[in-house]
C-alpha cells in the first residue's frame, strides 16, 4: 500500500510499504477513504523527531471502509463505514468506564509513563502505525471505530476522529457561565471548531485570537470576534479587559501549544535538541524540555480571576517555567489533556446526521491526494496558500 512515513526533521514521504494484516482476533481492516492532517502533526514534522524512526506511518484522523474483521469481531461487517478516534482505547477497563479514553489502561504505555497509545503519533504514545495510508489496522473492532451512515460526504464524518471531540472537550472544560466572555488563542482547526462550537451551545461572547490573515477573516465570517495578535501585540490583554468590564476573560481556550508565535530562544533550543542524537535528544526532551510557552502565558494574563483555561494545543515540555504566583493569587483553573473522543460521540454525532450547524461539509480549505502528503505538510508548516485544514485522500 501507499502510505505518508516520517523519514526526518521536515522529510515526510510517500512510499510502498506492506498492507496491515489482522493480528489479534477482535482487529479490523479499514480502507482508508480520507485522512486529516492535524496541527499535531507538525510538532512530529518539527520537533518530536527523537521520538520517531525513518518510515513511521504517520496520521491519526481517518476514516474508511471496514475491509476485513477478525473472528470476534460481530459489531461490524465488511462494507461497514467507520471514523477511527484517535486513541486507541479498548472501551472496558476502569478509565475508559469512567470517559476518560486517553488514559485507557489497556493501551497505557507504561514504558514511556504515558495515557493511552495513539495512532500515528511516536514512540512516546506506542508508535502505532498512523492512518495517512491507504489500508490500517484497527483493534478492539467492535468498541473503537464508530460505526456510520452511508450518503453524506465523508467530510461530514471525518472530524469526529479529533477535531470534533477535541474542540467540543475545550469548550466543555471552558465551563462559560451564560452571559460569559470566552477567548480562543489560536484560530487553526481545533480553535476555529471551538469557536463554532462555543456559539452553537449558546456562549454569547466569543473571541478569536490569530496573525493569519485567513484564518482571522474566516472566523469573523462565521461570526466570531476576532483580535489580531499583529496589531495589538502587546496591548492584547489590556485591550480584552476593555471589552469585559475590566476583569478579563471568563475562560481561554488556548488551542496553539508548544509551538507558540515567538520566543525565538527556546525555538532555537528545540532545534538545537533537534540535531543531537536521537537517545541524548530523547532524554533532554524527557528531562529538561522547554515548550514556547507564548500562548499559554497569554491566556494567563486575559482570563479573569477566578476564570479557567482550557488546553487543547499540544505541550511536551518538562521543565517549563510556570507564573506560579500569579495562577495561585488569580485562582485560575486549568483544565486540559488529549480529547476524549468517545466520551463526546453522543453529543456531537446528532450535529452531523440531521443538519450541519458546525458547518463541517465545507470545513476543509485543501483536499489532495495521498501522493501531495509531503508538500501539504510542507505548506501547514509554513501556513501559506491559505491553508487551514487539509484532507488527504489515499485512492
Amino acid at each position: 500500500m501507499r502510505a505518508l512515513t516520517w523519514q526526518g526533521r521536515r522529510d515526510v514521504r510517500v512510499e510502498s510499504v506492506p498492507d496491515p494484516r489482522l493480528q489479534d482476533p477482535d482487529d479490523v481492516i479499514v480502507r482508508v477513504t480520507s485522512s486529516g492532517i492535524c496541527g499535531s502533526d507538525l510538532h512530529l514534522y518539527e520537533i518530536l523527531g527523537p521520538f520517531l524512526d525513518a518510515g513511521d506511518i504517520l496520521g491519526h484522523e481517518p476514516m474508511g471502509i471496514v475491509e476485513e474483521t477478525g473472528p470476534e469481531v460481530s459489531a461490524l461487517a465488511p462494507g461497514d463505514r467507520v471514523v477511527v478516534p484517535f486513541n486507541v482505547s479498548c472501551g472496558e477497563c476502569h478509565m475508559c468506564g469512567q470517559g476518560l479514553y486517553s488514559q485507557c489502561e489497556t493501551t497505557q504505555v507504561r514504558d514511556q509513563g504515558k495515557g493511552a497509545s495513539l495512532f500515528g503519533y511516536t514512540k512516546l504514545y506506542g508508535q502505532v502505525p498512523g492512518g495517512q495510508a491507504q489500508f490500517l489496522r484497527v483493534p478492539f473492532g467492535d468498541r473503537l471505530p464508530i460505526r456510520i451512515p452511508d450518503g453524506p460526504p465523508d467530510q461530514r464524518f471525518l472530524y469526529l476522529s479529533d477535531v470534533l471531540p477535541t474542540a467540543w472537550q475545550a469548550v466543555e472544560y471552558a465551563d462559560v457561565a451564560p452571559g460569559g466572555t470566552l477567548v480562543v488563542l489560536g484560530l487553526g482547526p481545533i480553535g476555529e471548531m471551538a469557536c463554532r462550537i462555543a456559539r452553537h451551545r449558546g456562549v454569547e461572547n466569543v473571541i478569536g485570537v490569530d496573525l493569519v490573515p485567513e484564518r482571522l477573516q474566516r472566523a469573523r465570517e462565521h461570526g466570531i470576534t476576532v483580535y489580531d495578535l499583529e496589531q495589538y501585540g502587546d496591548r492584547l490583554a489590556d485591550a480584552i479587559r476593555d471589552a469585559t468590564d475590566g476583569r478579563g476573560a471568563d475562560a481561554v481556550i488556548d488551542a496553539v501549544g508548544m509551538e507558540a508565535h515567538g520566543a525565538p530562544v527556546t525555538r532555537a533550543a528545540q532545534w538545537a535538541t533537534g540535531l543531537l542524537p536521537d537517545a541524548l535528544a530523547q532524554r533532554i526532551m524527557e528531562k529538561a524540555g522547554v515548550d514556547r510557552l507564548g500562548a499559554l502565558h497569554l491566556a494567563i494574563d486575559i482570563v479573569r480571576r477566578g476564570g479557567t483555561i482550557s488546553l487543547s494545543g499540544v505541550y511536551g515540555g518538562m521543565a517549563d517555567p510556570m507564573p506560579m504566583l500569579t495562577l495561585f493569587d488569580k485562582q485560575i483553573q486549568l483544565r486540559m489533556g488529549q480529547a476524549n473522543v468517545h466520551r463526546w460521540v453522543d453529543d456531537i454525532l446528532p450535529l452531523l446526521t440531521d443538519d450541519d450547524p458546525l458547518g463541517v461539509d465545507t470545513f476543509a480549505t485543501h483536499v489532495l491526494p495521498l501522493e501531495q502528503g509531503a508538500q501539504a505538510y510542507e505548506t501547514f508548516q509554513t501556513k501559506s496558500d491559505g491553508m487551514i485544514k487539509t484532507v488527504l485522500e489515499p485512492w
